[in-house]
């Protein structure tokens, strides 16, 4: 019985195929398809409203910071943070050679993580009491403001605006603002790309230079540097222009297909960024600063900056 059912199935199948096969019928044509963009990263800004610059004057000697002091006194930041037992960073894990994750490990390497381990290393007597708070550049003033973080060590400009928020210890790196561009692009330097898209970081000294620049590129806006990384390969943007630091960690990312032009168009004077009230933790950072100097600052920049940056030393502190 059951044998019949399906032989009868089989020829109701078979005669509704050949009459389909018998009839002409007019193709359907698909939908029309228009030419997909890429998506960019989340958060991305064409041409962001950028808030005017603060009303710091630009001759508040911004580099110099308060004398070093190494003495941790009773009811000082630094015995609080002693009693705690581990330091508070905030940090980058986004900028290879300067805080980045190793994708095997998920442990962060970088200049600026050793620059952070180096106090804890000071202040507790190991490197690693230290738990790292991955932070966006427009994160950097908020967390110390808020007291979610100790430091930060990010590739942080002193600026005369941003010390009327914050305090920052004395000056351990100094970058230039340069472009990164295609490797076959004609683009020499920021004066040739007026009208162009150019990328850097929300709230960051570059994406201000950039909309200062003239010609005029078209400032976009994203929250972490690898973002404009995949935006330059996308070719949604024509170059990415920031510290130098930052853009050699992009081309050591990708060496066959970006290039590094131009010469520094700013000077970039980064220091650990500290909440606005702890004093005393400005001037132990300071004392810490000055035997990295003297000693462990040349091996960081040999393992992570030598091969792409050449010859460096340590830039002479100032202090008030």
């Amino acid at each position: 019985m059951r044998r019949t059912r399906v032989t009868g199935l089989l020829a109701v199948v078979s005669a509704v195929v050949l009459a389909g096969c018998g009839v002409s019928a007019e193709p359907v044509d698909p939908a029309p398809v228009e030419s997909v963009a890429r998506p960019t990263p989340a958060g991305t800004e064409i041409d962001p409203e950028l808030a005017r610059g603060g009303s710091a004057s630009r001759d508040c000697n911004a580099t110099a910071s308060l004398p070093p002091d190494a003495e941790v006194a009773d009811g000082s930041t630094m015995a609080e943070i002693r009693e705690r037992g581990y330091l508070i960073a905030g940090v980058d894990q986004n900028t290879f050679l300067f805080g980045f994750s190793d994708p095997d490990t998920g442990e962060l390497h970088g200049f600026d993580i050793d620059i952070a381990r180096a106090v804890a290393e000071s202040l507790l007597g190991d490197p690693d009491a230290i738990r790292f708070r991955a932070i966006s550049s427009a994160d950097r003033i908020d967390v110390l403001k808020e007291g979610a973080v100790d430091i930060v060590v990010r590739t942080f400009s002193v600026t005369c605006e941003r010390r009327e928020e914050v305090n920052f210890s004395s000056v351990y790196y100094v970058a230039g603002q340069r472009v990164l561009v295609d490797a076959d692009s004609d683009v020499e330097g920021i004066r040739d790309l007026g009208g162009e898209r150019v990328c850097a970081t929300r709230e960051s000294t570059s994406l201000r230079n950039i909309a200062e620049s003239r010609p005029r590129p078209v400032p976009v806006a994203v929250d972490d540097w690898s973002d404009c990384l995949v935006l330059l390969q996308q070719g949604q943007v024509a170059a990415v222009s920031t510290d130098d630091t930052i853009l050699a960690g992009m081309r050591a990312q990708d060496r066959t297909s970006t290039k590094i032009v131009g010469d520094r168009f700013t000077n970039e004077y980064y220091g650990i960024g500290i909440p606005k009230g702890d004093e005393d933790m400005v001037r132990y950072v300071n004392a810490v600063l000055e035997d990295v100097r003297g000693g462990t600052w040349q091996d960081s920049y040999e393992t992570w900056l030598r091969e792409d940056l050449g010859d460096a030393a340590p830039p002479e502190p100032r202090y008030r």
